[in-house]
């Protein structure tokens, strides 16, 4: 019982860190999308002239060309850009940003708010997916309707918040902080009995007693292969 969301976008990532890449690729391509991870500003642009991309997630300290050589080559593209980077400066951001990338992340980063700041992206360019598939669940995220076998099932916002993202982050442990957060946004002081609750409501109405697993001193994992 896999995820699946329908015409999959295809994401550049360019970092010339293999275990970033790697990380990055694990937890977009669980969210649905398809990554090409390359580690040289040279084999980017090259890469870039092949094949199409529907984003592209960027380094600026790169061997062959940088990042902002590569975002050069890009910009008349109108492909879109995150800038993913340890350049943590106002200076840097700003130059980034005037080169034209849509938004720039410091590492390290929470793979949760990666996974939204792409979206965002995609959505402010109309790319991105509305219908994503979790074995016999499919949710439509526009019309924030949910069915388990065909049949309706009837969630709060709240619930339906939870849903989105344990769908685009499955396999991966979230943290109670994040998941209230992002949620209820408002700060998490350490009581979970509101979020415990509606994970026990979000399992019993999608029958995911077994999926949507207690992580010890962490919080929770959906579990879909």
């Amino acid at each position: 019982m896999g995820v699946e969301i329908r015409t999959m976008i295809r994401i550049l990532v360019v970092d010339d860190e293999k275990p970033i890449c790697d990380l990055i690729d694990l937890n977009l391509s669980a969210a649905g999308y398809r990554c090409t991870c390359v580690q040289d500003g040279l084999d980017a642009i090259n890469m870039i002239e092949k094949e199409a991309f529907d984003l592209i997630l960027l380094d600026i300290m790169l061997p062959g060309a940088d990042g902002y050589d590569v975002m050069e080559y890009i910009q008349p593209l109108g492909i879109p850009v995150i800038f993913i980077t340890a350049k943590h400066e106002v200076k840097d951001r700003v130059k980034g940003l005037k080169l034209g990338a849509d938004d720039y992340l410091v590492k390290p980063f929470d793979v949760v708010e990666l996974v939204a700041r792409v979206e965002a992206v995609l959505r402010r360019y109309n790319k991105a997916e509305q219908v994503i598939t979790a074995g016999d669940v499919v949710v439509d995220v526009e019309a924030r309707t949910v069915t388990k076998n065909g049949k309706p099932v009837v969630l709060t916002n709240k619930e339906f918040g939870l849903l989105l993202l344990f769908v685009k982050n499955k396999n991966v442990a979230l943290f109670r902080e994040t998941l209230y957060e992002k949620v209820w946004e408002g700060e998490y002081f350490g009581d979970s009995r509101t979020l415990d609750l509606h994970v026990q409501r979000l399992r019993r109405k999608l029958g995911w007693e077994h999926n949507l697993v207690a992580v010890y001193k962490v919080g929770y994992r959906l579990e879909l292969q």
